[in-house]
């Protein structure tokens, strides 16, 4: 054995770590930020609580750090070689990633939980909301190298139009996003950007 290497219970082994970020899944997904604990999680895993604090240091770094694995993972900036392509395929990822049926019971409490709680809502922001947006804006960029797009292009307004009207329309209205609407909001949103 090579002097250095860790041994034992100092190894963090992929499979526990794959049944917590499970448990953690689950346990949001089912009782709300409020009521998920480190123990909940720890017996839902079938594993002591040292191996959540050996991972994590706190219930909002382990939320934050299993969510950010899961929302980060599944981002893409895809290049079909056009802008409007691009974005439907952004578009399509995006209701993906939102409507997975744990995630779609954990968004709306994570975004309310954010809000009353400073150091949650900067995990969120840091470790969510600013690699998914330094991902999506790939899209915008490559239009904008392409002539599709004018050359002072407002990415950050940008990217609100793509995530804004599928949010509200799926999670704070609880209405369809098909495929039409999806197709609809692409050539709005190209329109828009392109005549700016």
């Amino acid at each position: 054995m090579s002097p250095g290497r860790p041994t034992g219970a100092a190894v963090l082994q992929s499979t526990v770590t794959r049944s917590i970020v499970e448990a953690v899944l689950d346990e949001f997904s089912e009782t709300g930020y409020g009521r998920l604990s480190m123990e909940r999680v720890a017996k839902r895993a079938r594993v002591g609580k040292s191996a959540l604090y050996r991972r994590w240091p706190s219930k909002e770094e382990m939320v934050v750090a299993v969510l950010s694995e899961f929302s980060v993972g599944v981002s893409e900036a895809p290049d079909t070689g056009t802008f409007r392509g691009d974005l439907r395929a952004t578009l399509s990822g995006f209701v993906d990633w939102i409507d997975e049926p744990r995630f779609s019971k954990i968004l709306p409490d994570l975004v309310a939980e954010s809000a009353r709680n400073p150091r949650l809502g900067e995990l969120h922001k840091q470790m969510i909301g600013i690699p998914r947006r330094e991902r999506s804006v790939q899209i915008f960029q490559r239009a904008v190298e392409r002539g599709e797009l004018p050359e002072d292009m407002d990415f950050e307004l940008a990217l609100d139009l793509v995530a804004g009207p599928v949010y509200w329309r799926s999670t704070v209205r609880g209405a369809d996003v098909d495929s039409d609407y999806l197709d609809r909001l692409a050539d709005v949103i190209v329109a828009a950007l392109a005549g700016s």
